[in-house]
Order: structure tokens, then C-alpha cells, then sequence
């Protein structure tokens, strides 16, 4: 461990940062569907969006305003959170044990598979670990001084987390068991300190509550069906693969040291430390494994585990004083991030030839290109509103194009996604159409415009596998859904 490890973490959390601006330039990559959805919603700052709370849209249309409309712009918020993660972590591990399990926990946190996914998009889970981790640090102190600001700032971190992702709830609810299992918690409790840390988060969320009341709760409907609350049943595959996502996302070795851990914590929980660990970790992480095994869960939604996880983890390393096995599995994790990053590079080393199969970043591929073969159609249409029933070629053509005014092809009034919640066709009255669809369209839909003209078809080759095509066509005078 370096001598000045708050300064050596910064440094490489500094360098890896940079490191990842490199390696999104390198690879040449467009934004992934869920970024350029994401920036969509930053053009129209609200208290709230179909899917996600707001805080991750109010953050990109920050730092686009800032930086102007780029890449790394767009990418800025998570480029920026994990490595404050990872030293909020290495703060968390020095106060509750030692600077080496600080050190540690930060630097295997910056190189966690995880976050070297992650790492390279913006997504609301930057937001999330960022959050949980300052109001685990804050919930310690709170406990231990009792003072209201300490408290406050519980509230703060949680109301904040809450704006980014409802995942954060379930921290709410650890820190109430966290309280209740702690000597001077159960204390605490009886005071008004703890209510009003959380009467301060509610109040941050209270006008993304609104704004769901306002369209009739759109987030939650959305959070229902992806977890499938009312279609319950025993599905062990979907468990499988979830628990083999998390040991992707962890890392081999150091997945290996969590179950060594975990398996050590019947002995441990006399100790506040690992007690408030294991109920800030393994409720989520049993809750996400019950969803896995009676209906879906993806491998991201139990990403805060690893806070406590981690710590929990290098922790018990250092009590056996395994710093090798440590720095190995450190190692390893890196090694992997690595080869990652570098895939396409080390495929065209080895003689291969580079497809769709084996490109992991095909999704975030091709989309400027579709979007540039898509502009003439919209710039020889004076007036023209872009239409699609599609919500990736809606977000990635409006990132690409700067388009304002579009509108979801929607005949059977569902709510799927923000452009269903928001746009209709019939705002646009007098206006023509220019509809982008991935099939020819039938005459049901072209009979829904009093004229119909094909302007070709879109046909971006991304790899000799792997197309982005798309039909175009100038619709006028709409007559309504058939």
C-alpha cells in the first residue's frame, strides 16, 4: 500500500479515467441506445421520465451544457461517479478498519468487471453505488455521533439516490435494520433524528411523486412489469444466470473471497462493523435472488452488494493477511478490464475476422452512419416531425440529428417507453411525416395519411453480419390511428 494512499488512489483513479475517455475514443463506438434515450430526456428537464427518476437526465444536460454536445459530454456523469465511489470507499474501509482495507476496497472497486462495463456509459447505476456509498459512510457516522447533521446527511444521500433509482430504497431499509442492530442505533431510534432523515429523502422525491401522480405512475408501472410482480412463478434458470452474472461482475478470485467471507460471518456478527455490512449487502442481494427465481432480474439490479460486498471481502482478506491473493485477484480483474476494452484489437491480432458475433460493442455501432443516411429524407422535407415505432432509432436519430420535434407511432395507446408517455401525432397538425421503420410498412398504416411516398431504403453495413437497415417514407395529412 503507498504511504500517502488517499493521494496514490486519486492518481489512479485520475489515470483510469483517462485511460476510459481513451479507450471510447479508440473504439470508435456511437452512443448506446439507453445514452442517446437519456440525453432525449435532458433536452426537456422534468421531475421525472418514463423509466427512471431524473436526477441521471438533469446530470448529462449539466454536463452538456458545460462541455457542449459530445461523447465524452454525454459519458461525463459516470466517468466522473465511479472514481468518486471508489474513494469514498477507500474512506468508508479506513474508518471502519484500517488504510490498507480503504486502499484496497477502492482500487478493487475501480477495477471490479462491473464497473469496467459500466464504466464506459452513462447509466443510472453510477449514480446509484455513488449514493449508497456516501450514505452508508454517513449512516456510520450518524451512528456514532448521533448528531443532526450527520442524520441530515443520511436523508440527503438517500433522497438524492431515490432521484437516480429506486434501488434505493432497499438502502432505506437496510439502514433500519442497520439501526436496529447497533447498540447506540436502538437509541437513535427513539429520537427524531433518524424520522427525519428519512422525512428529508421523501421530501427530495416528493416531486418525482408528483410528477408520476401527474401520468398516472408510469416509473412504477414500468418497475412492475420488467420485475414481473403479477406473474410469479418458479423459474431456477433465470436464478442461475443471475448469480452467475454477479460472479462476472465481481471477478473470479474475488468472487471466491466473498463466499469465504460470507461463510466466516456467523462468527463476525458481534462485531457492528460486519454486522452492519452483511444487512447493508444480503437483504438486497436475497431479495434480488427471489425475483431472479420467481420471474426476471438483471445482473445490474443487485450492483449495490458490492459496496458492502467489497468491503466485506477485503476486509476478511486482510484479517487472514492474504494480501497476495488480494492483489492477484486485483490483478486478474484488471487483466480482464483489459482484454475488454482491447477485444477488438486483440481480434484483428489474432488473425480473426471481426463480426457481429464477436463484437461486444455492436449495439453502440452504426447509429451515426443510420442517422446521416436518414438526414437527407428530414432536410428535403421542410417541416418534417420524425416518426417510428421504434424507440432505439427515435433516441438515436434525435441524438445524432438534433431532431426536436418527433413523435412515437403509437395505434395501440400502450405506454412502452417516454415517447409513447409524451408524443402524439397529432400535436404536429399540418405538419409532414418522415416515418423510419425497420419494415415496409403495410397499407393499414399508410392508409392512415391522406399521402404515402417511399424514399428508399437505409442500409448501414456495421460488420459483414450485422445491418442497420430501415425503410423511409414522406406520410401527409394524418387521418388518425386505423
Amino acid at each position: 500500500m503507498p504511504s500517502r494512499p488517499v493521494l496514490a488512489l486519486f492518481v489512479l483513479a485520475g489515470l483510469l479515467t483517462l485511460y476510459r475517455v481513451g479507450v471510447i475514443l479508440h473504439l470508435g463506438i456511437d452512443p448506446y441506445v439507453d445514452e442517446a434515450y437519456y440525453w432525449g430526456w435532458a433536452q426537456q428537464p422534468d421531475f421525472g421520465y418514463y423509466s427512471k427518476p431524473p436526477l441521471v437526465a438533469w446530470l448529462i444536460a449539466a454536463s452538456t451544457a458545460a462541455f457542449g454536445k459530445n461523447l465524452i459530454a454525454l459519458k461525463l456523469p459516470s466517468l466522473l461517479l465511479y472514481p468518486a465511489t471508489a474513494l469514498m470507499l477507500q474512506h468508508l474501509g479506513s474508518k471502519l478498519f484500517a488504510p490498507q482495507v480503504g486502499w484496497w476496497t477502492g482500487v478493487a472497486f475501480l477495477t471490479l468487471p462491473l464497473v469496467s462495463a459500466l464504466g464506459l456509459f452513462v447509466s443510472t447505476d453510477a449514480l446509484l453505488l455513488f449514493f449508497w456509498t456516501a450514505g452508508l459512510a454517513a449512516l456510520w457516522r450518524a451512528l456514532e455521533d448521533g448528531r443532526w447533521s450527520s442524520w441530515l446527511l443520511v436523508g440527503l444521500w438517500a433522497g438524492l439516490g431515490l432521484m437516480s433509482k429506486y434501488t434505493m430504497a432497499a438502502f432505506i431499509g437496510s439502514a433500519f435494520l442497520v439501526i436496529l442492530a447497533h447498540p447506540q442505533g436502538r437509541r437513535q431510534i427513539l429520537s427524531p433524528r433518524p424520522w427525519m432523515a428519512v422525512a428529508l429523502a421523501v421530501l427530495i422525491l416528493a416531486p418525482n411523486l408528483w410528477w408520476n401522480s401527474q401520468h398516472d405512475f408510469p416509473t412504477f408501472r414500468h418497475t412492475a412489469e420488467i420485475t414481473r410482480l403479477n406473474d410469479r412463478h418458479w423459474n431456477p434458470g433465470e436464478l442461475g444466470e443471475f448469480l452467475g452474472a454477479q460472479v462476472l461482475s465481481m471477478g473470479p478470485l474475488l468472487a471466491l473471497a466473498f463466499l469465504a467471507a460470507l461463510a466466516t460471518l456467523p462468527r463476525r456478527l458481534g462485531d457492528p462493523r460486519y454486522r452492519t455490512l452483511a444487512l447493508m449487502t444480503l437483504p438486497l442481494l436475497i431479495l434480488v435472488c427471489y425475483q431472479a427465481a420467481t420471474g426476471r432480474a438483471n445482473g445490474n439490479w443487485a450492483a449495490p452488494i458490492y459496496i458492502g460486498g467489497l468491503l466485506l471481502t477485503v476486509a476478511h482478506l486482510a484479517d487472514k493477511r492474504h494480501w497476495r491473493f488480494l492483489a492477484l485477484a486485483v490483478a486478474l480483474n484488471g487483466i480482464l478490464m483489459v482484454g475488454a476494452y482491447h477485444w477488438p484489437d486483440l481480434a484483428r491480432l489474432a488473425g480473426k475476422d471481426f463480426t457481429g458475433r464477436n463484437d461486444p460493442y455492436k449495439r453502440a455501432r452504426g447509429w451515426q452512419a443510420f442517422a446521416e443516411a436518414v438526414a437527407p429524407a428530414l432536410r428535403d422535407t421542410p417541416g418534417a416531425v420524425l416518426v417510428a415505432d421504434d424507440r432505439d432509432i427515435l433516441a438515436q436519430v434525435a441524438y445524432a440529428l438534433n431532431v426536436k420535434d418527433l413523435a412515437s407511432w403509437n395505434p395501440g395507446h400502450a405506454v412502452m417507453d417516454h415517447y409513447q408517455l409524451t408524443t402524439r401525432l397529432e400535436d404536429f397538425p399540418g405538419r409532414p411525416f418522415v416515418y423510419v421503420s425497420r419494415q415496409p410498412l403495410d397499407a393499414r398504416v399508410l392508409g392512415s395519411f391522406e399521402r404515402a411516398t417511399p424514399l428508399g431504403e437505409v442500409d448501414v453495413a456495421v460488420h459483414r453480419d450485422f445491418h442497420r437497415r430501415a425503410y423511409l417514407y414522406r406520410l401527409e395529412g394524418f387521418k388518425g390511428y386505423p
